[in-house]
């Protein structure tokens, strides 16, 4: 109203009044979100008024008449600078109602997840329970084969709900204390030991880290699990860790017979191995697992291989603290191992 007044009292200078009147419209506009309707009445009153004023000033001779043909411009300035804050309030709309959907998603999943696999767990512990009975309980060599099979079928489940499980987990936060790393992968290998009849070997010189030891279990047991599917008994399995500012490094090698070329793409997709028929017969999550573990913690995974010539994982993880010394350790051939023993802790899934 003070703009329109100054513009009708002095009309020798109204340019200056007559675009305040415009800014003042864009700026409370941009502050609240008016409705089409009270945006037009408004953007009606302006133009009516404005161009009021300048039309009379232009009839008296006091202004030019050309001058007249802003506000026609000025109202159409205004119309294409509402419909671009009216486009990018509805493209934040769209935005939080997919967000909002994509959260929703995410924790009905992680219940479903965390729910099935508890459930999953329980049966698969008590039919393991009635297989061993039943065993136990019958002596003839066809009633010992066929539990063997269910025993081995449920233990395929117990991988896949466990995989499942930490997979979940890998999403939440978690502490990262510092550890000795070296005596921690001296100590993960050493599990494996007696499960193949591998060559192998451990070599680390990273000293303390602050690394969360769940977590980095989960991924050396998938790699390590990986490495035992690939090779045969007599080759060798090498796991080798070094400082390499701002991290560590952390190498996975073996000699056994190698993947692909056109394979290497996939290896890290959820259940891709399962997909395409992996004569292993896994379910497909481990090396997921190895690279959510990795990614959550900012570093990275990357694998060469080709057929005949073995693999070799490589993990780069952030945030070392290093002081201690190299440490290298052979270990002796495995013992003889029976069927279904698993080196993880329990409730651990590779």
């Amino acid at each position: 109203m003070v703009n329109l007044v100054a513009m009708w009292r002095f009309p020798e200078g109204e340019t200056i009044p007559f675009h305040f009147v415009w800014i003042s419209i864009a700026l409370v506009f941009g502050v609240n979100s008016w409705p089409l309707a009270g945006m037009l009445t408004a953007l009606g009153a302006v133009t009516a008024s404005t161009g009021f004023l300048m039309l009379d000033q232009a009839t008296r001779g006091e202004i030019r008449f050309e001058e007249t043909a802003e506000v026609p411009l000025m109202a159409a300035v205004f119309l294409v600078m509402v419909w671009h804050v009216r486009g990018r309030q509805r493209a934040l709309e769209e935005l939080q109602r997919v967000a909002a959907l994509e959260r929703q998603r995410a924790e009905t999943q992680d219940l479903f997840v965390r729910l099935g696999s508890h459930e999953l767990r329980t049966s698969i512990t008590v039919a393991r329970g009635y297989v061993e009975l039943i065993r136990s309980a019958h002596e003839d060599q066809q009633t010992d084969e066929d539990a063997g099979i269910v025993l081995d079928e449920l233990g395929k489940l117990d991988r896949l709900t466990g995989g499942l499980t930490t997979l979940m987990r890998l999403d939440s936060p978690v502490s990262t204390p510092p550890i000795d790393f070296d005596a921690f992968l001296e100590r993960l290998v050493r599990r494996w030991v007696p499960v193949a009849d591998r060559q192998w070997s451990c070599e680390s010189r990273v000293g303390t880290v602050l690394a969360n030891p769940e977590r980095l279990q989960a991924a050396m047991d998938s790699l390590l699990e990986n490495a035992i599917a690939f090779t045969q008994n007599g080759d060798r399995i090498t796991v080798r860790a070094w400082i390499a500012p701002p991290g560590f490094h952390i190498e996975v090698a073996d000699t056994g017979r190698g993947i692909a070329e056109e394979h290497l793409a996939h290896i890290f997709e959820r259940s891709w191995s399962t997909r395409h028929g992996d004569p292993r017969g896994g379910t497909g999550l481990g090396l997921a697992i190895v690279r959510a573990a990795v990614e959550a913690r900012g570093g990275k995974v990357s694998v060469v291989s080709s057929p005949g010539a073995g693999t070799k994982f490589t993990l780069r993880i952030p945030d070392a603290v290093p002081d201690a010394p190299r440490h290298t350790t052979n270990f002796p051939p495995p013992q003889a191992n029976p069927a279904g023993v698993h080196p993880g802790a329990a409730g651990q899934a590779p």
